[in-house]
């Protein structure tokens, strides 16, 4: 695959912020995020939003960050630091999700900095991460800032109310998400069992775009939704148009799982170290 390219030693990188909930197993939330950042030559930057208790097995639980202290992290990097584009993981409530929105406009983001939003509602172990009554703030006032969403097929059949089970139901299900006011939606297919490709279906109203990888047979995929998502921002930040960073992040976290590695007594994580072995 083709790389992004590394920032000069002594020069400035770019910068991407994850707003997102932290895993205290690090296979998913910030610290997939800042790994892929740092295998891109991305600086990262971070507003948490939640700390989960967690490890291969599963969620035990999680504890959400105060609202002026989500806001005032997107505060404190925006107005020094600066983000060239960033990525939401894991928001947890209507609450938290009223403050990012909030504050991403306040700060003047809002139409001007790439926005990935990655709708999180579940682990991949199907624990809840995003409490039930926040998924109608998800869709009134997190889509309508966000460049592009990521949902899974399960976070769209929570959203959208639509099973997609084939190529037309995923069709009507980026039809659905775009009318939600994000300027793209990208249903992702790494959950169609049934297709031996992993196809993932980018729409932005007028033009449907179409990503397919060979599917990896792996039961190590830990953090898949959230590398991709980062590094898909990472290819806004270098300003990439949405179906070039789309297919950037395919092929990045096509990698990811072909390298993942066991770890623990459950699902092992994507693997973006990977790079160090072709650097």
């Amino acid at each position: 695959m083709n790389f992004l390219p590394l920032p000069r030693p002594g020069a400035t990188p770019l910068r991407v912020m994850t707003i997102a909930g932290s895993d205290s197993g690090g296979g998913a939330g910030i610290q997939a995020d800042m790994r892929t950042f740092a295998m891109l030559g991305i600086h990262g930057t971070v507003a948490m939003t939640a700390v989960t208790v967690q490890n291969s097995v599963g969620v035990k639980g999680f504890h959400e960050i105060p609202l002026d202290i989500i806001a005032g992290q997107i505060s404190a990097v925006a107005s020094d630091i600066g983000i060239q584009a960033a990525k939401t993981g894991m928001l947890a409530s209507a609450e938290i999700i009223g403050v990012v929105a909030e504050t991403w406009r306040a700060e003047g983001l809002a139409g001007t900095v790439p926005l990935v939003v990655d709708p999180v509602c579940a682990s991949m172990h199907g624990d809840p991460l995003l409490h039930p009554s926040a998924l109608n703030s998800v869709r009134t006032e997190l889509f309508p800032l966000a460049t592009l969403v990521t949902p899974n097929l399960d976070e769209v059949r929570l959203i959208t109310g639509i099973e997609v089970v084939d190529t037309d139901t995923q069709r009507d299900a980026a039809r659905a998400l775009h009318a939600l006011g994000p300027q793209w939606a990208l249903v992702k297919g790494g959950h169609l069992r049934s297709s031996e490709l992993s196809p993932d279906l980018l729409f932005d109203g007028t033009e449907f775009h179409e990503f397919s990888e060979p599917r990896v047979d792996t039961g190590h995929d830990h953090g898949a939704g959230d590398t991709l998502a980062a590094a898909t921002a990472s290819a806004l930040a270098h300003g990439f148009s949405v179906p070039d960073a789309v297919a950037f992040g395919k092929s990045w976290i096509t990698e990811c799982i072909r390298a993942a590695y066991p770890l623990g007594h459950g699902h092992g994580p994507v693997n973006p170290l990977f790079r160090l072995q072709r650097l």
